[in-house]
């Protein structure tokens, strides 16, 4: 049943703007315009946030400058609009926004029938469990009857249902759309139990009356791949968006960062050299449709990998989640850039 409504409120907001592919010209748009228009979350910390001022920072929000600092060699030319679970589908697919960095998961369904392309994974993460302390539960397994807050259309919706499903448990599900309502109910103890993703759960109990009282329960029951999504139909925009990320695994693998990176240009490793578009026959920033200094702009702006994901959700954030996953390929992570050659 909750698959039969997700799937029924998905395609109602699919009709009502209509699938519109991009137009093959979306970085010739975006700097018409001046600025790349990105799709966040609408209040995430570590993630996506804005202060007092609606100055907005967090992971995601790194990503679109990092994107912006690519194009227009400068991290201020973005613009944000925040959108709902519900609202960020049709906010890419009828080009209110350019792309979209919103804690995102990678499916097939949204890779194919709702017109998107994914790549590549910045984060990955499974969906977990929240609850007070006062309940004294240790598992998910132990969680049947429980009141549950979920988002809806979320995959978190979805495999809460799979999960409790599977392992013959009953649960009452507390369903809000906003982000904001569901942090609110279940602060307000009106559920027992609070599901999303594992790192939106660190940084959601930061917010509560009393963080103290909260644990995350040990159990990850799905694989949430995260990253930023861009329409079909424009292969030269995916692969900007995509090599943004790359550049920045490939920075942190070179050990290039933001307060080195001038100096790392006079290295004398060919590699670096060519990632710095330093090497006299570099032609990877112009093949992109970028100046050969677009991963020094990237690096100047936001930084490495490393720095992005410690500043914001890392050791050096209140979240302090581990790299885990995220680390790079030779730190005992799976985070890795192709060859950029």
């Amino acid at each position: 049943m909750a698959k039969r409504i997700l799937t029924a409120l998905v395609g109602a907001a699919v009709m009502g703007i209509g699938t519109q592919a991009a137009s093959g010209a979306t970085l010739d748009d975006v700097k018409a315009k001046g600025f790349v228009q990105c799709g966040v979350n609408t209040g995430l910390a570590g993630f996506a946030a804005p202060d007092a001022s609606g100055n907005w920072s967090g992971f995601d929000v790194d990503y679109c400058k990092a994107i912006a600092a690519a194009i227009f060699a400068d991290a201020s030319k973005v613009k944000f609009t925040p959108t709902s679970a519900k609202e960020r589908f049709p906010a890419l697919q009828s080009g209110e926004v350019d792309v979209l960095a919103r804690n995102t998961t990678w499916t097939i369904n949204r890779d194919t029938a709702l017109g998107f392309n994914f790549r590549p994974v910045n984060y990955y993460d499974g969906q977990g469990f929240m609850v007070r302390k006062s309940l004294n539960v240790k598992s998910a397994l132990e969680l049947s009857g429980a009141a549950v807050c979920v988002q809806t259309g979320t995959t978190t919706e979805l495999n809460l249902a799979d999960y409790f499903k599977s392992n013959n448990l009953q649960y009452n599900p507390v369903v809000f759309e906003k982000l904001e309502e569901v942090n609110a109910a279940y602060d307000a103890g009106r559920c027992d139990v609070y599901t999303t993703d594992q790192s939106g759960l660190y940084s959601l109990r930061l917010t509560l009356s009393k963080p103290d009282d909260h644990m995350i329960l040990p159990e990850i029951i799905s694989k949430e791949p995260l990253g930023p999504a861009v329409r079909q139909g424009d292969d030269q925009w995916f692969d900007i968006v995509s090599w943004v990320h790359y550049a920045l695994i490939q920075a942190e693998d070179f050990g290039i960062t933001q307060a080195n990176v001038e100096e790392m240009k006079k290295s004398a490793n060919p590699d670096v050299q060519r990632f710095l578009g330093v090497e006299a026959d570099s032609k990877i920033g112009t093949d992109l449709g970028l100046t050969n200094e677009w991963a020094v702009n990237i690096i100047k702006a936001v930084g490495n990998y490393g720095e992005v994901f410690d500043r914001n959700i890392g050791a050096g954030s209140p979240l302090k989640i581990e790299r885990g996953l995220n680390a790079l390929w030779n730190k005992g992570g799976i985070q890795y850039a192709p060859p950029v050659r």
